[in-house]
């Protein structure tokens, strides 16, 4: 019954998506859609092709992997046979302050995996509160694993992920594990599907050189309608992009939801401390500890020490998503807030790795994170401007503009294997103009950091004039690159 009330409702959705573009298209003149005529729809869409053009190449990259590279890669890895097993497998859990039935139902889907993956594995709980010791014992205790499973449980003080993943590691490096076993890095509101560990171990086998690979991942969002839909479009699009940088084998990070890696690289000490101690170098900002971004600072301590990173499209994962906020607007900010920060903190001194260790088309990816910000205010900047300027006509095609653009976008998704919905088109404008207001915000901010969940901030106890010169100074920069932007574009225009 609820399939089809959702099914209905998604219905209705679409019918009215679709007769607010026509409502639309019937309110502008013929000239419009007459590609003679200077007001063209198309030209409007002229000053985005360059944009969008690297959104088609990441879409063709993706499918090319997806449909016709992987599946030659599995072939590959299923002759392997046992020779592609791996000596011991690792199962790592962090977990703090995540509520009693989503900790349940991601450790019994991790011990069920311990036991049906037929390795010899260990499970390892890096974990704060007592409470989640008992739960994990009695779990434990009816699951009733064999010999070849054992569970290492760490205790840590509540100071933080990063924290949290270097103590595990540093356990795992006290079992001696050789240079055939594998580590499986996993949140703790992660859920596995049956088989994971299979489907992702002989990769390290069949490439010499894989340091690190991640996953699928679909979730399920304790929120409002909007917030699910955001985050299931989200996760479609990763799915994407995550199959586009597979086929140079430079994924771009390697999510701590669940991640595989090589157990001689987390066991290596500079990648240890590159995960629990990573900073930057500001020439503003000083020198300021990375508090959130632990899948980014792995990522890049990979690419550092010369490894190789990959994506298995068919392993999949399911996520319990809790927003932060009830408000889907404040819920969003706060996460691109983070997101965003995580990824600009890292893009600048990735790119100093070189072309030659990352390659042409990672490099020209880590640029394009750095002028998308801008590039996505392009449109609706010289949208209002012209419309103010010439006639509010210019604001109403550029946004039927917009409506079309983004429902061939979202139909494209159904190439990923993820649902779509009525609501994407929308949220997907919205993640354009929020989330590049949000790049610029941070931008200036780098040093500013904080979790969603454990409402933690950075404190770095700065000294009362260095606050205000960082404050301040972030402030002018703001503005002055937002009145650059716009005087260009009124000079343009």
């Amino acid at each position: 019954m609820e399939s089809i009330q959702g099914r209905l409702r998604n219905g209705a959705g679409w019918l009215f998506y679709i007769s607010v573009l026509g409502g639309m298209a019937l309110l502008l003149p013929h000239s419009v859609f007459d590609p003679e005529s200077t007001d063209f729809l198309l030209l409007l869409g002229v000053v985005g092709i360059w944009r969008y053009s690297m959104g088609a190449i990441h879409y063709v990259r993706g499918l090319i992997f997806l449909y016709l590279v992987y599946p030659h890669y599995r072939r590959r890895a299923l002759k392997l046979g046992t020779a592609a097993d791996p000596s011991h497998v690792y199962l790592m859990v962090t977990s703090f302050r995540i509520d009693a039935l989503t900790t349940a139902a991601v450790y019994r889907s991790v011990i069920q995996e311990a036991i049906d993956c037929g390795y010899p594995t260990t499970v390892v709980c890096s974990i704060v509160e007592l409470s989640d010791e008992l739960l994990i014992k009695n779990l434990w205790n009816r699951l009733a694993p064999p010999g070849r499973v054992r569970l290492d449980i760490v205790r840590i003080p509540g100071t933080g992920k990063r924290d949290g993943l270097a103590q595990g590691f540093r356990a795992i490096s006290r079992h001696q594990p050789d240079n055939r076993a594998v580590v499986a890095v996993i949140d703790g509101d992660t859920v596995l599907s049956p088989g994971v560990v299979r489907q992702t171990a002989p990769y390290f086998t069949l490439f010499d050189n894989l340091g690190g690979l991640t996953t699928n991942e679909f979730c399920e969002v304790r929120g409002s309608y909007v917030m699910q839909e955001w985050h299931k479009l989200r996760f479609a699009q990763r799915h994407i992009n995550m199959c586009s940088m597979a086929l140079s084998k430079r994924v771009l990070t390697l999510t701590g939801r669940m991640s595989v890696f090589r157990a001689e690289v987390v066991v290596d000490a500079s990648f240890i401390a590159d995960v629990e101690n990573d900073h930057l170098e500001h020439w503003r900002l000083g020198r300021f500890k990375f508090l959130t971004g632990d899948d980014k600072s792995s990522w890049y301590s990979l690419m550092r020490l010369g490894y190789d990173t990959f994506y298995v499209p068919d392993a999949a994962i399911h996520t319990v998503e809790h927003p932060p906020e009830k408000s889907f607007i404040k819920a969003s900010r706060k996460l691109m807030f983070r997101w965003y920060g995580n990824n600009l903190r890292q893009n600048s001194r990735a790119l100093h790795l070189g072309m030659r260790r990352l390659g042409a088309f990672t490099s020209v990816v880590l640029l394009d994170q750095r002028v998308s910000m801008w590039t996505s205010l392009l449109g609706p900047s010289v949208a209002i401007i012209a419309s103010i300027k010439y006639g509010f006509a210019y604001l109403l095609i550029y946004l039927l503009w917009i409506g079309l653009t983004r429902l061939v976008l979202t139909l494209l998704l159904l190439a990923s294997g993820h649902s779509i919905g009525p609501a994407y088109p929308l949220i997907l404008y919205y993640n354009q103009i929020v989330g590049a207001l949000v790049k610029v915000y941070v931008f200036f901010r780098l040093d500013q950091q904080s979790w969603t969940r454990q409402k933690t901030k950075l404190n770095r106890d700065l000294a009362s004039f260095q606050r205000w010169f960082n404050t301040w100074s972030s402030r002018a920069m703001t503005f002055s690159a937002g009145s650059v932007f716009v005087a260009a574009l009124m000079w343009v225009v």
